[in-house]
C-alpha cells in the first residue's frame, strides 16, 4: 500500500526532524515486534510500556523512520527521526492519512457512556440496515462490516487498527459506521484523526477507576471525545444524566438532548414496561419494541434522535425501531423447561449497570416470584466496586450466589472475599458462594422454583472466562440454558 512520508507526517505539529523524508513507508507500527523492513515505528507511552524502550529494536527491524517524543540520543545515519509532543495523537493522525481518510467517506457516529455503549452502537447498526444502508460496527461485542463478522478484542482498537477497519467498511460500500468510544480510548489518542459525522452520550456512572485513578479523571476522558468533535458533527446526551451538560460544555458540534423525564430535542414516554417489550410513545409517536426495560427506552430514544439527526425520516426509524433486539448478553432471556423458571444474563459489570438490571426485574415480576442473582468481580480491576457489587445483589434479589468473574490473576477466594464485606448483617443468610461459576449458576437453578427469575450477571456475551492467564470457553447462556433444563 506504501505511502511517502512527506505526505504521511503532514498533519503533525513537527517540534524537530532528522533525515529525508522521501521514502516509502510500507507500514505504521507502534508494537516494535510487528515492525518489518519499511515501517515507520511511533513510539507511545502506553499503559504497560514505554515505546521509547523499544526504539533500537524497532530500527534493526528495520523501521526506517521513527516518530518520537524524546528522540534517543545515539540516531543512526540512515533512519529519519521526527519528534512531536504527543506520540499517541501523531499515531492517529497518521494512520488516518495512510489509509485515506476513511472516516471522512462515510458518517461515523461515536457513542460513549459507562452503560448502553454497545446496545446503541449495535441497535444504530441494525437500525439502518434495516433502512437499507450498508453499515459498520466497532463494539466489544463485535465487529461487523454489513452482516459479515470480524472478531473484536477491545472497545475499540489501537488507532492503525481502527482506521483499517474504517478503510475496509468503505471499500465494501458502507455508507455508515457506528463505533463504541471508551474511556480508555479518548484517553490513549486512539480516536485522534478520525473524523466523526456524531457523538452520543448515553450516563456516567463507577467504573474503570482502577485505570482512571478519579471519577473526575473518568468524565474528562469521556468528555475529551466530545471536545475533538467538528462544528459539522451533532453532539446528542441524555438530559436526564447530571453530567451530560458538562460532557458538551467545550464541544464545537451542534448540541441536542434526549430524555424521557424533561424537555428535549427528542423525548419519549414509556407507556408500558413489560416481559414481553416496550411500550412507547416517541415524539408523540406510538411504538413497540421488543426490549425490555426503562435503560433500553434511553438506548432506543438515543438511536432514534441519531437517525433523525443523520436525515432519516420519523416514520420509518421508528418502524424499523420496532423490529430490533437487543445486543447479545444484554438482558438476555433463557426460557426455562415449559417456561416455569426464567433465566437472564446480562454484562452488567459495575454497581449501577446491576443495581439498573435488578430494578427492571423487579418492575416486570409478577406474583410470588423470587429474584436469585448470580455475580462476582473480575480480577486486576476495580476493587472499589466489589463490595458494592454484592451489596446490590443483596439489596434488589431474594437470594444471591457470589462466585468466580474473570478472575485472571487474582485467587476467585480473594475476590468474593472482597464482595462478602459488602454483605450487609440482615442479608447474610440469603448469601450462597460457589467459587466455580458452573456450579454457582447450577446452584441457582436448582433453589430456583416456579415463576422464579434468575439472573446471571457481569460476562452477558463473553464466550471465555480468564484465569491466571488462560482463556477458556465459557458461556453463561449456554450454561444458563444446560442448568434449567436438568
Amino acid at each position: 500500500m506504501g505511502m511517502e512520508l512527506t505526505e504521511l507526517i503532514q498533519s503533525l505539529e513537527i517540534m524537530a526532524l532528522e533525515g529525508s523524508t522521501s521514502q516509502i513507508v510500507e507500514q505504521l507500527d507502534f508494537d516494535s515486534r510487528k515492525v518489518k523492513p519499511g515501517s515507520l515505528f511511533v513510539a507511545v507511552r502506553g499503559t504497560q510500556a514505554d515505546g521509547h524502550q523499544f526504539i533500537d529494536k524497532a530500527i534493526e527491524l528495520g523501521a526506517t523512520a521513527v516518530v518520537a517524543e524524546t528522540l534517543p540520543e545515539q540516531r543512526r545515519q540512515a533512519v529519519t527521526y521526527i519528534q512531536v509532543a504527543d506520540g499517541a495523537t501523531a499515531l492517529g493522525l497518521m494512520a488516518s492519512r495512510f489509509f485515506g481518510m476513511p472516516s471522512k467517506e462515510l458518517k461515523l457516529v461515536g457513542v460513549t457512556g459507562t452503560n448502553g455503549k454497545t446496545t446503541t452502537a449495535t441497535l444504530l447498526h441494525s437500525l439502518f440496515t434495516g433502512l437499507g444502508y450498508k453499515a459498520g460496527l466497532l463494539s466489544t461485542v463485535r465487529n461487523l462490516i454489513g452482516q459479515s463478522p470480524l472478531e473484536a478484542t477491545h472497545t475499540t482498537p489501537d488507532a492503525v487498527a481502527v482506521n483499517a477497519l474504517l478503510r475496509e467498511m468503505v471499500d465494501a460500500g458502507c455508507d455508515y459506521a457506528f463505533m463504541e468510544v471508551s474511556s480508555h480510548a479518548a484517553h490513549q489518542r486512539r480516536i485522534a484523526g478520525l473524523h466523526f459525522a456524531g457523538g452520543i452520550f448515553t450516563n456516567i456512572t463507577h467504573d474503570h477507576l482502577d485505570y482512571h485513578k478519579t471519577f473526575k479523571a473518568y468524565i474528562d476522558a469521556k468528555k475529551m471525545f466530545f471536545d475533538i468533535l467538528p462544528k459539522t458533527a451533532f453532539a446528542l446526551v441524555n438530559a436526564d444524566d447530571k453530567r451530560g451538560g458538562i460532557m458538551v460544555q467545550n464541544t464545537r458540534a451542534k448540541k441536542y438532548t434526549y430524555s424521557l423525564r424533561s424537555m428535549a430535542s427528542f423525548k419519549a414516554r414509556i407507556l408500558e414496561n413489560s416481559i414481553s417489550g416496550l411500550h412507547l410513545e416517541v415524539d408523540g409517536k406510538e411504538v413497540f419494541s421488543r426490549l425490555i426495560g426503562d435503560f433500553n427506552a434511553y438506548n432506543l430514544l438515543a438511536a432514534y434522535g441519531a437517525a433523525i439527526l443523520l436525515g432519516q425520516d420519523e416514520m420509518e426509524t421508528l418502524t424499523a425501531l420496532s423490529q430490533l433486539s437487543a445486543a447479545e448478553g444484554r438482558f438476555d432471556y433463557v426460557a426455562g423447561p415449559r417456561g416455569k423458571r426464567t433465566g437472564i444474563v446480562d454484562y452488567a459489570h459495575t454497581p449501577d449497570a446491576l443495581e439498573k438490571v435488578l430494578n427492571t426485574i423487579h418492575q416486570l415480576r409478577q406474583g410470588n416470584s423470587r429474584i436469585i442473582t448470580v455475580v462476582g468481580c473480575g480480577g486486576d480491576r476495580d476493587k472499589a466496586k466489589r463490595p458494592k457489587m454484592a451489596k446490590v445483589a443483596c439489596d434488589y434479589s431474594d437470594l444471591v450466589v457470589l462466585t468466580s468473574d474473570n478472575p485472571r490473576s487474582e485467587a476467585p477466594e480473594a475476590i468474593i472475599a472482597d464482595m462478602q464485606a459488602g454483605v450487609p448483617p440482615y442479608a447474610a443468610r440469603k448469601v450462597r458462594v460457589a467459587i466455580a461459576r458452573r456450579e454457582a449458576i447450577r446452584t441457582a437453578c436448582r433453589l430456583a422454583q416456579d415463576e422464579d427469575i434468575i439472573l446471571v450477571a457481569g460476562k452477558g456475551h463473553e464466550k471465555y472466562q480468564e484465569a491466571n492467564g488462560v482463556r477458556r470457553p465459557f458461556d453463561d447462556k449456554a450454561v444458563l440454558a444446560e442448568a434449567l433444563a436438568e
